[in-house]
């Protein structure tokens, strides 16, 4: 399996509905793209500070790594994107085998 992680810090005139709207639209992608088996999301949590700006996060479970490199150019997940990217002010992404 492989998660896709990632944190997201939107724009300060974006709002909660927005928010709510974009991470609606990427968990929709499972079941319409292969391999996407699950997706989890919520808002930073922790009073540790360590978050850098980033006010939210996700994971999404792939079965292989071979599903998720053809995610990557899906025309779901390009659709998406078209929704959540103009919502953000920065983004990281990084991925993991388990």
């Amino acid at each position: 399996m492989v998660r896709h992680f990632g944190m997201f810090q939107f724009k300060s005139d974006i709002r909660p509905d927005q928010i709510e709207h974009c991470f609606s639209q990427m968990k929709g992608m499972i079941g319409k793209i292969p391999g996407l088996l699950a997706m989890e999301h919520g808002p930073y949590e922790s009073t540790e500070g360590l978050n850098d700006g980033f006010t939210h996060g996700f994971i999404m479970t792939f079965d292989t790594a071979a599903n998720r490199d053809a995610y990557l150019p899906h025309p779901e997940h390009e659709r998406v994107r078209q929704i959540v990217v103009p919502c953000l002010e920065r983004v990281v992404v990084f991925d993991f085998a388990v």
